[in-house]
């Protein structure tokens, strides 16, 4: 197995899907061990540090990459599994920013009203117990929640020499903000251009369904996994597997657009896979399908449509690669 270990100097982050040069090239079968910085580029370090004086837009959710896979082309699907994500630093940061956030007014929803007041919270992490501290400033209150490390961004190069801000997410991937996005779970990419040409970054510590102040408890991450490579096959939009459910996301405004896109896609998957046809397909899901909010925040929302495997009967999803790489992924050092 071919093992590449590689932390980006600030000048080699990526802030976009397409558009920037690979850093490195990667054979199918390749295990990555990697460092991302956190979507502030780890300028928020202490309450008073507020996003207005600390953040530069233009070099916000910088990404670690991008990866030019060997042999992968338009039309194949990119495989990564998620063997491990682990804290990089001994605390987090969250804030309010103005005019960003689902419950604010935004650029897109515009209104006279004021935007909320900016405000830094710092989560420090407890990594013998897995837990981050939460303190409210506006009182004494406290307590510990457990550690859930997940990718906020993970995508490819989009199609047609498109460059999109890795603000954003679409059919690409991107930043899609879901927590099913985590250890032990597999996430299924449409190569648009030849060697897929994908980043990650974007850690949280642990993010609730929908992220509803627009940030996470933002940390930078270690992240370990597995890349391959499925010739033919790629998907219209993310599809992400893991050991109980099939997923796909799909992202849009406004919101009822990104679930349609999820459902559609899950409505052709289950077809594909069992042979039905698409009032079949679309009748069993109506009655399966869970639906979890990924962001309501972003540029694009995304919404997870996902169905229970234990519900299904039993399928090689993807020739069974995702069972391979989660054995494959209990013989890695640090899995």
């Amino acid at each position: 197995m071919d093992i590449l270990e590689f932390t980006p100097e600030p000048e080699q982050y990526a802030y976009t899907f397409g558009g920037a040069a690979p850093t490195h090239r990667i054979r199918p079968g390749t295990l990555l061990r990697l460092w991302s910085d956190d979507a502030f580029g780890g300028r928020l370090r202490t309450i008073t540090d507020l996003p207005s004086s600390h953040i530069d837009m233009r070099f916000s959710n910088p990404q670690t990459g991008p990866f030019y896979v060997e042999g992968a082309e338009p039309g194949d699907t990119l495989v990564l599994h998620f063997v491990d994500l682990t804290p990089a630093r001994s605390w987090g940061a969250s804030a309010t920013i103005p005019f960003f956030g689902g419950l604010t007014s935004t650029d897109r929803t515009a209104t006279l009203q004021a935007p909320l007041p900016e405000r830094t919270w710092i989560y420090e992490v407890d990594s013998a117990r897995k837990t981050l501290s939460f303190q409210a400033q506006g009182s004494d209150f406290g307590l510990e929640l457990p550690i859930e490390p997940m990718l906020g961004t993970v995508g490819v190069a989009p199609a047609a020499g498109e460059v999109r801000t890795s603000l954003v997410p679409d059919k690409f991937g991107g930043n899609m903000d879901t927590p099913q996005i985590r250890p032990g779970a597999t996430c299924y990419l449409g190569v648009n251009v030849e060697g897929a040409l994908f980043s990650v970054g974007d850690g949280h510590y642990r993010q609730g369904e929908g992220e509803s102040c627009g940030t996470a408890v933002e940390g930078a991450m270690n992240s370990t996994i597995l890349v391959e490579l499925v010739k033919g096959g790629a998907p219209t939009w993310p599809r992400i597997e893991d050991d109980g459910h099939l997923m796909v996301v799909g992202s849009s405004r406004p919101l009822e657009d990104a679930w349609r896109a999820g459902q559609v896609d899950m409505v052709g998957w289950l077809g594909d896979l069992f042979g039905l046809d698409t009032l079949d397909a679309y009748q069993l899901l109506s009655q399966i399908s869970e639906v979890p909010l990924a962001n309501v925040v972003d540029t694009n929302y995304s919404v997870v449509t996902k169905v229970a495997k234990s519900l299904l009967p039993a399928t090689q999803v993807y020739g069974g690669i995702h069972r391979h790489l989660r054995d494959l992924a209990a013989t890695v050092s640090g899995s």
